[in-house]
């Protein structure tokens, strides 16, 4: 069974060592001792949210502090195509529950989308609570995945904002009902034919409940973009982002190798 994972914040493992001592502090020391009831002699991972990995030995444990003896201290380098998750604001926590899973499945960002359609307003206070929710859901996802890497809630667009993202993106796909080459098919040929610099950045391309407007997929499309479909039935937009992930990862080779 792979170790719990905690994160300690970016740049915090820096001048850890083979053989140091480290000191976890704060609610994820309170959370370690009090929900994961972790003793000295257990095994835990810590990770900096920024692709370093302590794995150790718990010798101290207190709500207030986790000490832990560092055997092992990784890097996990970022995969070299990215995979960002452009996911519309849907009423009913469903956005939510499409950054969450896309997160265990591996997505490397998001970027929350108002669209036309969206019926969920990101506006004033209300964004940025919005926003820090996601983040937080996000963060938690990555722990329960046991990843190293905490991915980046980008801030909210609207369509303008993203056929901006779409024009600077090395590959962006709509996912539509009405598009007539499937998603693997799309990333196959775009895969075979890229570019070799590195790194690059694929969009991935979600809807609202009441899909993306025709307007809508016309300035995308104008801006670089692609639409494939993901298969014979429409799924709903908490499905279809974490669906997509799964194509992409196989297609793109993420799942031939270890990536954070």
């Amino acid at each position: 069974m792979s170790n719990p994972v905690f994160f300690s914040g970016a740049g915090s493992l820096d001048a850890v060592v083979p053989g140091a001592r480290y000191s976890l502090q704060g609610p994820e020391a309170r959370h370690a001792v009090t929900v994961k009831r972790l003793t000295p002699g257990e095994s835990v991972d810590i990770a900096d949210g920024a692709g370093k990995r302590l794995t150790g030995t718990v010798v101290a444990a207190s709500p207030a502090e986790l000490t832990v003896e560092c055997a092992v201290m990784a890097v996990e380098d970022q995969p070299d195509i990215r995979l960002v998750l452009v996911q519309a604001l849907a009423k009913g926590d469903r956005d939510e529950l499409a950054v969450e899973t896309a997160t265990e499945l591996g997505i490397d960002a998001v970027v929350p989308w108002q669209s036309e359609r969206s019926i969920v307003r990101w506006k004033g206070e209300r964004a940025a609570k919005a926003h820090a929710k996601w983040q937080s859901a996000v963060t938690a996802a990555a722990k329960q995945a046991r990843r190293a890497w905490i991915p980046e809630v980008r801030a909210a667009v609207e369509t303008p904002g993203l056929a901006v993202a779409v024009a600077a993106a090395d590959l962006a796909v709509i996912l539509h009902e009405d598009a007539v080459r499937p998603l693997r098919s799309v990333l196959e040929a775009w895969h075979a034919g890229e570019p070799q610099a590195v790194p690059r950045e694929v969009l991935l391309i979600v809807g609202p409940e009441g899909g993306i407007s025709p307007r809508e997929v016309t300035r995308l499309c104008d801006a670089g973009a692609v639409t494939a479909l993901l298969g014979h039935h429409v799924l709903r937009s908490s499905t279809a982002g974490p669906a997509a992930v799964v194509v992409a990862s196989d297609v793109l080779g993420r799942w031939s190798a270890l990536y954070p």
